[in-house]
């Protein structure tokens, strides 16, 4: 029985000295495009920054075969921005309307749909960056993002 006891102790206290793994922090105060280019590149996709004409920041990349935006919100006059918003459009010759764009946002919680002025569908998800938080949190946010891309082309029949 002391032998029993003995062994439990020993995995106990070996479990506890491999903690457990420390998730990785985000910036407090937000993230940069460079910041949020390199976390896209790290996690194997492709990243390119360009400057918009009011001088904010967009990150190209792409998931489930189509290109998509990151635009930079609530910078404050610096690089590093507390908001996100993950944003795509599509070119179907304005076959859709806001009725049908209200029956998906009805239905889906974390991305909202809209139809442009040429009644044309977009996509889009908003992330804060702020106060904080950890890369696996925005991993999994990215991951929600990329299931309702996913699941928006074939409500759309893209």
């Amino acid at each position: 029985m002391k032998h029993i006891f003995l062994a439990c102790t020993v995995v106990l206290a070996l479990g506890l000295m491999s903690g457990p793994t420390l998730a990785k922090d985000l910036p407090a105060k937000g993230m940069t495009a460079e910041q949020i280019a390199s976390w896209l590149q790290d996690n194997g996709y492709k990243a390119q920054i360009t400057t918009n004409k009011d001088g904010s920041k967009t990150v190209s990349t792409a998931a489930d075969g189509s290109n998509f935006f990151i635009d930079t919100y609530d910078c404050h006059d610096t690089p590093t921005c507390t908001a996100i918003q993950f944003s795509i459009g599509f070119d179907t010759k304005g076959a859709w309307n806001a009725t049908k764009m209200n029956d998906w946002n009805s239905t889906k919680r974390w991305a909202k749909a809209y139809v442009d002025d040429k009644d044309d569908p977009w996509l889009q998800m908003d992330i804060d960056l702020s106060p904080g938080g950890t890369e696996e949190g925005l991993d999994d946010q990215f991951s929600i993002w990329r299931d309702m891309l996913t699941t928006f082309k074939k409500y759309i029949n893209w």
